[in-house]
């Protein structure tokens, strides 16, 4: 149930009956409960048009609006503000249909197909915390759009091409020629490119030998491409031990590198030429932009083809669109870097659209993130100034939380504790991120991201654990629990009005690829149970029948939605803590 549209609706029909088309619907929640749960703040944008006061309109908006059966009371509060106050009886009802669906009443939506771009390591190296960003937002985003119903299509833009492998290609030769298995000499990424670097700027003919494998892999040349993807298959395990750990949904079947696109760069150069839109500049290829000029008038300069004959990003990028917009006829895509590229795909999108590689109505959206910050407020690194591993992050989040769990006492035998750990760590460390708003850098910190306190996975994670205990205690299987709801006291109300929220930031963050939306929600919905378990008494011998039946099945819907918003931010739970 979307609380939010039904109102718009409603509201939308009784403004038609006054004869109004085309005025805008606002509704909002209200900040404080004593002025209900919904405002309708119309009627003050329409007083000018209708030449009467503000209170007067909200009067004959009232007089039209059919909410009998949603609202106990509406009610006009300062210039024309109406308060809606939500039913009990409507907030069981729909509650009772919520528990008894198992999507928790979330019906799915139009079907579109939405390609979603992220993680995108570098396969030459490991993957290091600069990719977690894009990598656990990309996948609670595509888990969610999913679920709505979507067709979703992962792409993972991996960079397995360019000059950095013809070094790359030799140095692994030469590995290989000394009986050496590739498996064994790219155990370490970081260790083996930084040899291969060190050859290339030091040794003696080693680099003319590098540029040599780069022309052969761009020639296709068949022993090349057969050592190229012996290092890429090496690489990829690597990743795939990541994305493991991280409990993320990519898999090889999702990778569409930049090698992908190799065949198609000198066509999405000769098309822009031919449309006059790329013309030669210094011999290099050249699209200008004038919507992105800058204070002098010049235009942006995008190079889509260097002097030398050399390809881009900016051409892989545009190839990349077009198969998305024309063979995958995605209806979005969904770019997910991090804030400094902003630039760069708003320049490849003028220039796509310019060329007719997507069509006006397919969208093209990237969705940028800040960083990760250490405790100095300066790019999150490793003692000794380093890149941090990510496989290496992950380990020490299990290995914290271990000592955290038995530092609190919990009973779990060793087998049991590795699973809780795993759990509760790389949750954390995941959680921590996916929470903070996408746009803005946030500081990573052990402790706050592990409390048991405050908007923190462990807290959630927790909440959805003593909903368990209490089914055990109560000797009572969740799932066979019958709807019968009732709202009787005012912490049921705020708990039930809380749950009939979901569907509505479920629809914010399908919309704008915001996860940190859904953390926020998941909060609230604990806090709010936390305090329903504090004011409402279940299993106590006082307690009737009925009541017992009724908030225990508040307490079902509760595990159910936080469960899912959970799994749908790639968070596992948990049934005992």
């Amino acid at each position: 149930m979307n609380i939010h549209a039904l109102l718009i609706s409603r509201f939308s029909e009784a403004l038609t009956a006054m004869g109004i088309s085309d005025a805008p619907v606002p509704v909002a929640r209200s900040g404080r409960p004593e002025f209900g749960e919904y405002q309708f703040n119309g009627a003050m944008a329409l007083a000018k048009a209708l030449k009467q006061k503000p209170r007067d309109i909200a009067e004959q908006i009232l007089a039209q609006v059919a909410l009998d059966d949603v609202a106990s009371k509406l009610e006009i509060a300062g210039p024309g503000f109406i308060n809606i106050h939500l039913n009990d009886d409507w907030l069981a009802a729909q509650c009772n249909v919520a528990l008894s669906d198992e999507r928790a009443g979330i019906p799915a939506q139009s079907a579109q197909t939405v390609v979603v771009d992220y993680s995108s390591p570098n396969l030459a190296k490991e993957m290091h915390v600069g990719h977690l960003r894009t990598t656990i937002i990309g996948d609670a985003v595509v888990k969610l759009l999913e679920f709505l119903g979507h067709h979703v299509i992962r792409q993972n833009h991996m960079g397995d091409w360019g000059t950095q492998f013809g070094m790359l290609l030799a140095h692994l030769s030469d590995k290989l020629s000394h009986n050496e298995v590739a498996e064994t000499a790219l155990s370490d990424l970081e260790d083996f490119y930084r040899e291969a670097k060190v050859r290339f700027d030091e040794e003696d003919g080693f680099a003319d030998r590098a540029r040599e494998y780069v022309v052969k892999l761009q020639g296709g040349d068949a022993q090349c491409l057969a050592l190229w993807q012996q290092f890429i298959d090496v690489s990829i395990s690597h990743s795939e031990e990541v994305y493991d750990k991280l409990n993320v949904s990519l898999s090889r079947n999702d990778i569409m590198g930049e090698s992908a696109y190799n065949s198609d760069l000198a066509n999405v150069v000769a098309e822009l030429k031919a449309k006059g839109i790329a013309v030669e500049d210094q011999g290099a290829q050249v699209v200008f932009i004038p919507e992105l000029a800058d204070k002098e008038g010049n235009p942006a300069v995008y190079i889509v083809q260097k002097s030398g004959g050399g390809y881009l990003y900016a051409t892989t990028d545009l190839a990349a669109m077009r198969y998305r917009s024309g063979t995958l006829n995605a209806d979005r895509t969904l770019i997910l870097t991090d804030a400094r590229q902003a630039l760069h795909f708003k320049q490849t999108e003028i220039v796509g659209r310019k060329a007719g590689f997507m069509k006006p109505e397919q969208s093209y959206e990237h969705c940028p993130f800040g960083m990760m910050l250490g405790s100095d407020g300066k790019p999150f690194k490793t003692r000794s100034g380093g890149t941090v591993k990510l496989v290496e992050l992950l380990d020490e989040a299990v290995e914290r939380a271990a000592k955290l769990l038995t530092d609190r006492g919990s009973a779990f035998d060793a087998d049991e504790l590795n699973v809780v750990a795993r759990k509760v760590g790389i949750g954390a460390v995941k959680y921590a991120d996916l929470s903070k708003n996408r746009t803005t850098d946030y500081m990573f910190n052990w402790d706050t991201m592990l409390s048991f306190e405050g908007n923190t996975a462990p807290y959630l994670q927790y909440a959805f654990a003593r909903t368990q205990s209490l089914f055990r205690n109560a000797g009572v299987d969740a799932s066979q629990l019958t709807p019968s709801i009732c709202i009787a006291h005012p912490q049921e109300h705020a708990l039930a009005v809380q749950l009939l929220q979901f569907e509505e930031q479920l629809a914010v963050v399908a919309r704008d690829a915001t996860p940190h939306v859904l953390c926020a929600y998941l909060y609230d919905l604990a806090s709010h149970y936390m305090s329903f378990y504090e004011a409402c008494p279940i299993l106590k011998d006082d307690v009737d029948s009925s009541t017992r039946a009724s908030r225990l099945a508040l307490c079902a819907l509760v595990a159910k939605q936080l469960k899912l918003g959970l799994d749908l931010l790639g968070i596992e739970t948990l049934d005992k803590m």
